[in-house]
């Protein structure tokens, strides 16, 4: 089956599951902020910046792809910055096609100009309030719910665990742990999981991106992860022949969901290609695959994207993106009746149509 072209992918609705708001400014919107504070930035102009980005975090190592964040995160420290690029980002996804996302970012990472903690997340809930609706008013409706993230190297977990669910019904519908995996296991963070399932309060935990399956296993077993943000070591209990290990088997039957984030993968040496990603297995043993950006800053990525990329590796046609945009609305953190009506109202018909 011939690759079905990008600029069709973005006509098609799509569900993002895990994309960073740090991880996909606008290098102009970087530029702009950056001059405003005095921040040094590698490049002067918006195509030289993106393609420093994109080159800074094509380096095989997750450490060396995190590191890209310092400017990004210095340029987001007041009100002002987060409402706009929140704003941006919304309105980006939508021109892309995206009608659900959820975005994710680290409260405690805005704080340097003295912000408080619901100061900087009332300003991010507004900008996509403000985004969400210039983009309807485009005819490209989208819904954003935002992931507050706790960095997994600090200790304000409870903090923002407590955060989290404080503005559980203003716009943030789950929590997260991010950073570099080796050493930073998540169980560190277990009395914030352990509140957050006290509250009924979805999570979902990075696990099993750099480190391989006791991340993966600690995500599930201890910290009862509603999902694993990438996931894609689980490919490691799977055999040559597809035989699943106790793991993998216990993920698939439990239906959890994977966040796979193709070109994020390959850029920090999780997987060798996008051709040889384990998506495509995983695909195929039908596991609760979903397909993510990440960061579409330094991945130079979008929804579109990685899909056409996947369509070209794996020879995917509407039928498989259709099944990876509903796996996606399927695993949404958002209540079950909203979530079927995106997938009954908006997703099915427009398949519908491109699948003839």
């Amino acid at each position: 089956m011939a690759a079905i072209a990008h600029s069709d992918i973005v006509k098609a609705p799509k569900a993002l599951l895990h994309d960073h708001l740090d991880g996909g400014l606008r290098p102009a919107t970087i530029l702009e902020l950056a001059e405003e504070i005095g921040h040094p930035l590698p490049a002067g102009d918006p195509e030289a910046l993106g393609a420093w980005f994109a080159a800074a975090a094509d380096s095989g190592s997750l450490e060396r792809y995190l590191e890209t964040f310092a400017h990004t995160v210095a340029v987001m420290q007041t009100e002002e910055s987060l409402h706009r690029v929140a704003k941006e980002c919304a309105l980006d996804l939508a021109a892309d096609g995206v009608v659900y996302a959820e975005v994710r970012y680290a409260p405690e990472q805005h704080l340097e100009r003295d912000l408080t903690l619901d100061q900087v997340v009332e300003a991010v809930n507004a900008g996509f309030v403000a985004g969400g609706q210039e983009a309807a008013a485009l005819g490209r409706p989208i819904r954003v719910g935002v992931l507050l993230t706790a960095m997994r190297h600090a200790a304000r977990s409870q903090e923002i665990a407590e955060l989290s669910v404080r503005y559980r019904d203003a716009g943030v519908v789950g929590f997260d742990i991010a950073g570099a995996e080796a050493g930073f296991p998540p169980t560190r963070h277990l009395d914030a999981f352990e509140y957050l399932q006290r509250e009924n309060f979805h999570f979902t935990i990075h696990a099993g991106e750099a480190f391989g399956l006791p991340s993966i296993w600690q995500a599930i077993q201890w910290c009862g992860a509603d999902r694993l943000g990438h996931g894609v070591r689980l490919v490691d209990d799977i055999s040559g022949d597809g035989v699943l290990g106790r793991l993998a088997a216990y993920v698939r039957d439990k239906r959890i969901p994977l966040e796979l984030c193709p070109s994020s993968n390959v850029q920090t040496g999780a997987a060798a290609s996008i051709a040889e990603h384990p998506i495509g297995l995983l695909h195929d043993l039908r596991f609760r695959v979903t397909v993510n950006t990440d960061n579409r800053l330094m991945s130079g990525t979008s929804m579109s994207r990685e899909m056409a990329l996947l369509s070209e590796a794996f020879g995917w046609g509407w039928a498989e993106l259709q099944w990876l945009t509903i796996n996606a609305m399927k695993s949404a953190f958002i209540p079950y009746d909203e979530r079927l009506a995106i997938i009954n109202e908006v997703i099915k018909p427009a398949y519908a149509k491109l699948l003839g």
